[in-house]
């Protein structure tokens, strides 16, 4: 391996290797890019989390011939408060859409991006991790751990990682909620159809997948402890009490995991470094939108670096992006600190239940809403 590039980029997960990929389409030559990462292949390609990619992300993905084998659609988003009459429905045949967005998971993800990336030549270099960044008026230098010493033109932070582990940016919040994911099935399923149910303690999503639903449920740290502790069947029943009947009885639950949840963004930029994707936005998962974000940052990224390699094209991608990012993150931060965390009978919960019987009935304001979160602001 050479020790000189134009572009490195750190994080071979979804967003990262979308990015390599597309560069190398739009006709960045594959040895002048350096893609790395701190985990073995083996841990991204067992990874069984659930990924829920919007249409505009599938459009992203079809571009690099990246699409997984096996993904689940979402023709319909059911958004309900628990103990209140209102509601939102969403249908994909109201935009002639064949879907609003797909549930893959984050394993087959990689799989067909790495496919990609193999016939476009690419290598990535892991586990590696950087050990010290130095900058200068015309190039970065780069120390891995594994004793090698890179300069490159641009440097990519893709790495983002999950909120608990992450370094603290200039907009935190902890939302003092822990988010619990497991894949469930049920006796009365109903296919392509997705749930966001609000709560006191947060949002309950259900995602159709396979033959069942992947679950995230976001709670407060002390109830989630709780709902780990329980036997799968005390499990199935906490589900079945909070969710209601809706998709008949609960019938299995497969493994628990769980991790913290919070909103980390706007890492510092210089002149030859940006961050994407989670590591320049970490977000509540309340509406789904991470790594559609993401990929749209990739896709600018992208463009931009195809045209040259200039600190004046990384300070044109950070105003580009500017819109997009800012108002996907209040959004979804106001979702998860007014909607999905505030007590039964709270004003704010009053409002919730109006309001989603408001947006049911107000069209305009419901396909507005609908675009957002398919396809993001478009300037």
């Amino acid at each position: 391996m050479h020790n000189t590039f134009d572009i490195t980029i750190v994080g071979a997960g979804p967003v990262g290797m979308s990015l390599t990929a597309m560069l190398i389409q739009q006709g960045v030559k594959s040895d002048r890019i350096l893609l790395i990462d701190a985990k073995p292949e083996s841990t991204s390609l067992q990874d069984p989390r659930s990924l829920a990619l919007a249409a505009g992300s599938k459009q992203i993905l079809d571009t690099l011939h990246s699409w997984p084998t096996h993904a689940t659609s979402i023709t319909q988003i059911h958004v309900s408060r628990r103990g209140s009459f209102g509601r939102t429905l969403i249908k994909s045949d109201d935009y002639d859409l064949p879907a609003l967005g797909y549930v893959c998971r984050y394993g087959d993800v990689i799989a067909s991006l790495l496919s990609t990336l193999h016939h476009q030549g690419i290598e990535i270099i892991r586990p590696v991790s950087i050990k010290d960044v130095q900058e200068s008026d015309s190039h970065i230098t780069l120390a891995l751990d594994n004793g090698t010493t890179i300069q490159t033109n641009c440097l990519i932070q893709a790495e983002g990682g999950v909120f608990g582990s992450q370094s603290t940016q200039p907009v935190h919040r902890d939302y003092q909620q822990t988010a619990i994911v497991t894949h469930l099935h049920c006796s009365a399923p109903i296919i392509g159809r997705a749930y966001e149910r609000f709560t006191s303690e947060g949002p309950f999503a259900l995602l159709p997948q396979d033959e069942g639903y992947a679950l995230v449920w976001c709670a407060r740290p002390e109830i989630v402890t709780r709902l780990l502790e329980l036997s799968d069947a005390e499990f199935l029943q906490a589900c079945q009490s909070t969710f209601g009947t809706r998709l008949g009885e609960f019938t299995q639950t497969a493994a628990r995991r769980s991790y913290a949840l919070g909103l980390n963004a706007h890492p510092t930029s210089t002149a030859r470094s940006v961050a994407i994707g989670n590591a320049a936005q970490t977000l509540h998962p309340v509406a789904g939108q991470g790594l559609n974000l993401g990929l749209r940052d990739a896709a600018v990224l992208a463009r931009l670096l195809a045209r040259d390699f200039s600190p004046a094209s990384l300070a044109e991608f950070m105003r580009t992006r500017r819109n997009d990012r800012k108002l996907t993150i209040h959004l979804t931060d106001i979702m998860a600190r007014i909607f999905a965390s505030s007590p039964d009978q709270s004003w704010t919960q009053t409002l919730l239940g109006l309001g989603l019987g408001g947006i049911d009935a107000i069209k305009p304001v419901k396909k507005h809403l609908a675009e957002q979160m398919m396809f993001g602001w478009r300037a």
